[in-house]
């Protein structure tokens, strides 16, 4: 049963996409589109933000983007060339910008200085938000840019005619839908009905919702192993394991 993921694939150099992966344990089919590139900006400013630590109590991430970011500020700034900035994470099963603040706010308290924000130009201000109404502080900064891919039109258009209708679509961001919807209706025309789309949250599940496109399921969290459960309960209502 054949799944198609709009998403990066994981870094080579990392071994196998975990999604692909997980997945295929179950005998699902899974191929990765990438649809979103990336331009990083304002990474001197992040640079001498990250060069007086003694200002923030804390760096905020709500996407890998933000952290490949401090990365390359790293790289390009330090003598010793750092690869990996080894630093311990917290509040990383949040799952969701509510559930993300609801962490912060139970362990941190009303100070003077701020929690250090890096992040792309199309955030939601749902975390900024409720910060600020506990009166913790947050200073976010754009460090990259958003934009479709330069091959998604053609490598959907390849997917569909060699790998024919999927039985599901997942989703992974906002934009993923924004890039995306037009091309699959135009690909898939009276097929469409009979693709289950899927979220990888809530925030995407809202995105489709709005673009009329109806959500069959929803990770439960941002993780291979949800996300194939999801699917299972989706495309095989008897939790049955796929064989060929």
């Amino acid at each position: 049963m054949k799944v198609l993921l709009l998403k990066d694939p994981k870094d080579k150099e990392s071994g196998p996409d975990p999604y692909v992966k997980e997945l295929g344990l179950y005998g699902f089919e899974a191929t990765l589109i990438p649809v979103l590139s990336f331009e990083f900006v304002s990474l001197e400013d992040l640079f001498e933000k990250l060069s007086h630590p003694e200002r923030y109590r804390g760096l905020v991430f709500t996407s890998p983007r933000a952290l490949e970011a401090i990365k390359i500020c790293l790289r390009e700034n330090s003598k010793n060339e750092v690869e990996e900035i080894g630093l311990s994470s917290h509040g990383e099963k949040s799952g969701n910008a509510e559930k993300l603040a609801e962490y912060i706010c139970s362990r941190e308290k009303p100070r003077s200085s701020s929690l250090l924000f890096p992040c792309g130009a199309l955030k939601r201000e749902v975390l900024p938000t409720a910060l600020k109404e506990k009166g913790i502080q947050l200073e976010s900064l754009t460090v990259y840019q958003t934009a479709q891919h330069e091959h998604l039109q053609q490598s959907l258009s390849s997917y569909f005619s060699q790998q024919g209708i999927p039985a599901s679509i997942v989703f992974f961001s906002p934009s993923g839908v924004k890039f995306c919807l037009q091309h699959i209706q135009k690909l898939s025309g009276d097929s469409a009905n009979h693709i289950k789309f899927a979220a990888i949250g809530p925030t995407t599940a809202e995105a489709m919702e709005a673009a009329g496109i109806p959500v069959s399921c929803t990770a439960e969290s941002p993780t291979p192993q949800d996300l194939t459960a999801g699917l299972q309960k989706a495309l095989c209502p008897q939790n049955c394991i796929l064989s060929d």
